[in-house]
């Protein structure tokens, strides 16, 4: 899987640093999104293990009951990633300029990327190195909603339907030898398209793709 260069263009291609320099503490999805989630990281993440969590923010939805030996946070803005209670540290990085993590290999059990996917430009580059970080048998969650910053969003995930996002993030994993066939859970919205825009509750749908390093 190689992403055409057209694919990878985004509408506002000025510098991300500056679009995300002032923080904002509010949550991109609804809260039937995150209890999805959060369910979801119970399920599937063990206590006392190494999380990295990518692209994340001033909250990582992280169950409250669940501890684990290191979690290490990684976003475009730091102030909101000091406000994270469940990070033990954080950096600040722009994946689109150097997708390389200063992070050794094998050093997680899991990694985790809600709501940002689809801001990447190079996926590719960006999950061979999750693969990388992760320990044999440890897990990446990337979930997704159909919500966005149109204008940062790559306009391979912009012009595609929810059903294609989640093959295009099902290729991502693809293109990296090594990693097991990704699970997908999809809750598709009941609610109209209209109700769906203006923000009502329970109208976020909640997608995850799941893969493990084999």
């Amino acid at each position: 899987m190689q992403l055409r260069p057209n694919q990878r263009l985004k509408l506002d291609d000025t510098d991300d640093k500056l679009f995300y320099a002032y923080p904002r503490f509010v949550t991109h999805v609804d809260e039937g999104f995150i209890q999805q989630l959060t369910d979801l990281y119970h399920d599937r993440l063990k206590p006392n293990t190494r999380i990295f969590d990518m692209m994340s923010s001033w909250v990582s939805h992280l169950p409250e009951e669940m501890q684990f030996d290191h979690v290490e946070g990684h976003g475009l803005n730091g102030e909101e990633l000091a406000r994270n209670a469940r990070l033990n540290h954080y950096f600040v990085q722009n994946l689109n300029e150097n997708p390389q993590l200063p992070l050794p290999d094998g050093d997680f059990d899991a990694v985790l990327n809600c709501v940002s996917v689809q801001y990447m430009q190079y996926p590719e580059a960006v999950f061979s190195e999750i693969y990388r970080i992760l320990k044999p048998g440890g897990v990446a969650i990337i979930s997704f909603s159909n919500r966005m910053f149109f204008e940062k969003a790559i306009q391979a995930w912009r012009e595609a339907s929810e059903a294609q996002r989640v093959e295009l993030v099902k290729a991502y994993f693809a293109s990296v030898p090594g990693f097991t066939t990704a699970e997908v859970i999809a809750h598709k919205s009941t609610l109209p398209n209209i109700l769906q825009w203006l923000g009502a509750a329970g109208g976020d749908p909640f997608y995850a793709v799941i893969a493990y390093r084999s």
